[in-house]
């Protein structure tokens, strides 16, 4: 299929304003891009005729949580449900991201052995719609470690158990295993300082990983949790809230290798958050708090450093559904000092440079994993909040979600 999109606006993906062109897809890559004044001729082209609007890469959702199991479609008051519901919500999940302008997605972590790698099969074979996924398994945190206790360490602890531990998420086909290295005040107050591995199993992670051709996510808060991330080889680090300048000029000596992602998302919403009486979230709004003080300092440091930081907020609790992922542009302006161009080159091309395939962009040979907006995200990224200010949603090529008006040519 050719695709011809004219009467737009086309933000590329770089932090840079958006021009005037047209943008030409041949099957499931960008062919041609075409800024005003020069046009492109393509006779056998459908036209899509964007109205002014702007056409932009997919957005990449680099912090997911597919199997966090509430979305805006259906909200779950139990975070942990049976293997065959949390399939469901997660095939669910997948299709809300999309709808929302989501075309990638980089797990944090699953809550269901086995779930996304069952699902990212499902995508990709188009069998069900979804984003184009990395998938992960358990997040895994030390069996009866201090601290948060989300995974399950089925295979016990040391360097060989982390060898067996990757080698068994490799045999079972995941892209990135989470390892929860610090500890979690939301959920036990004071355990953000806590260690819950060893350097001998970070080495033995870092070896294994490198060995099965596996990347790592990792939850680290601290100066020394940081530490043993890098230490793994960590492709993204999540939060590091807590982290001083040593450690944040380490990760920026390692801006080449490593992103960044505060995670912002879940604190805005657990501050915004009215529970009922019975549910008790004062731990976790002390929590985010505290850290949204401290990531208002920490977040603009590191930017300016170049360190690539990133979008994704722990969407899926019942206070901060999937489905809002996109509200994390608007926390970028709006606590971290981004201009609108700059949190969306967060959700596009820094996205893409994490997913390591061609997207992101929109450039030549690139991936047509495309939005067509009504309006200018670049001035106003709260645009991309409403799904319904996306005319056309486009993943390698295919429509998504259709204009309502094509012109066969």
């Amino acid at each position: 299929m050719t695709t011809l999109f004219t009467n737009i606006r086309i933000f590329d993906g770089s932090p840079n304003a958006s021009r005037e062109g047209q943008v030409l897809v041949d099957g499931e890559r960008i062919a041609k891009v075409a800024y005003a004044p020069e046009t492109i001729d393509a006779p056998e082209a459908t036209i899509i005729d964007g109205h002014g609007g702007t056409l932009m890469p997919g957005m990449v959702e680099a912090h997911a949580h597919l199997t966090w199991a509430s979305s805006v479609e259906k909200i779950y008051h139990a975070f942990i449900l049976p293997p065959e519901e949390l399939e469901v919500a997660a095939t669910r999940n997948a299709r809300v991201l999309l709808d929302h302008g989501f075309t990638s997605a980089y797990s944090a972590g699953a809550l269901g052995d086995g779930i996304e790698v069952r699902l990212a099969a499902k995508i990709n074979a188009g069998e069900t719609p979804g984003p184009r996924l990395i998938p992960s398994t358990l997040e895994r945190s030390p069996e009866g470690a201090e601290g948060v206790d989300t995974g399950d360490v089925f295979n016990g602890r040391g360097p060989e158990a982390m060898r067996a531990f990757m080698k068994y998420c490799a045999d079972q086909g995941i892209g990135s295993v989470k390892l929860v290295i610090s500890g979690e005040d939301a959920l036990k107050p004071g355990s953000h300082s806590d260690l819950l591995y060893t350097t001998d199993e970070m080495d033995a992670a870092r070896e294994a990983a490198k060995e099965y051709g596996l990347w790592i996510a990792t939850h680290a808060y601290t100066d020394e949790a940081v530490d043993l991330a890098l230490r793994a080889g960590a492709r993204i680090i999540y939060h590091a809230s807590y982290i001083g300048e040593r450690t944040a000029e380490k990760l920026a000596a390692h801006k080449d290798e490593v992103f960044y992602g505060p995670g912002c998302g879940v604190s805005v919403a657990a501050l915004e958050a009215s529970p009922p009486p019975h549910i008790d979230m004062s731990n976790m709004k002390s929590s985010a708090a505290e850290r949204m003080a401290l990531e208002g300092k920490l977040v603009p440091a590191l930017k300016a450093m170049g360190v690539r930081t990133l979008i994704g907020g722990d969407y899926g609790f019942p206070f901060n559904p999937n489905g809002r992922n996109a509200r994390d542009l608007q926390h970028f302006v709006d606590y971290f000092g981004y201009s609108p161009v700059e949190a969306l080159a967060a959700a596009t091309s820094l996205g893409g440079e994490l997913m390591g395939i061609d997207v992101g962009r929109v450039q030549e040979g690139y991936l047509a994993d495309l939005l067509l907006v009504d309006g200018d995200p670049t001035q106003d990224v709260a645009i991309l909040q409403g799904k319904d200010n996306l005319k056309a949603i486009m993943k390698g090529g295919a429509f998504h979600k259709a204009p309502l008006e094509t012109v066969t040519a």
